[in-house]
């Protein structure tokens, strides 16, 4: 069985500099928030449909999937996980993907670089540059997850047709 699995980054944040609380509470800006609902109802329109949403806690990660959830209507289907925060990889996503099952389909919203470097790990090399709100698909064979294929990488422009 394959399974797709989406990668979506969070939209654009506060810059670092302006912001002087938590990075991790750290949110997305006004237009951040409207090029991801754009995003969302794109996504909608493309039927993508995965069976679950999981995202980082951080505040910019958790806004961006509450606003594609919504859009998606799978408010329901979301879930906050502590791996997808800090040092995200293929481990962490394997034990989502395993305690996930048998779901043929997931979302995962998270940072960069960990996005990046866990798309080259599942497709065995290379560099994938995420913007933010970019999106990719996955598809893997097996839950090893050692089989995967980029099937595509879009940015936001690309999603929105903007």
């Amino acid at each position: 069985m394959t399974l797709r699995i989406y990668f979506l980054r969070h939209g654009k944040a506060w810059a670092r500099v302006d912001w002087h609380d938590d990075d991790d509470l750290r949110p997305l800006t006004e237009s951040g928030e409207a090029l991801v609902r754009s995003e969302g109802r794109a996504m909608k329109a493309m039927r993508l449909a995965p069976d679950v949403i999981v995202t980082s806690p951080l505040a910019r990660a958790r806004r961006t999937a509450e606003i594609v959830a919504e859009e998606l209507g799978m408010s329901a289907r979301l879930l906050d996980d502590r791996r997808l925060a800090h040092g995200f990889n293929a481990a962490g996503l394997a034990e989502i993907v395993a305690r996930e099952a048998p779901a043929a389909s997931l979302m995962v919203v998270g940072h960069e670089p960990d996005l990046s470097a866990t798309v080259a790990e599942l497709t065995g090399g290379g560099r994938v540059d995420f913007k933010k709100g970019g999106l990719a698909r996955v598809d893997v064979r097996g839950p090893e997850l050692d089989d995967g294929m980029l099937a595509w990488l879009l940015t936001p422009a690309l999603i929105t047709g903007e």
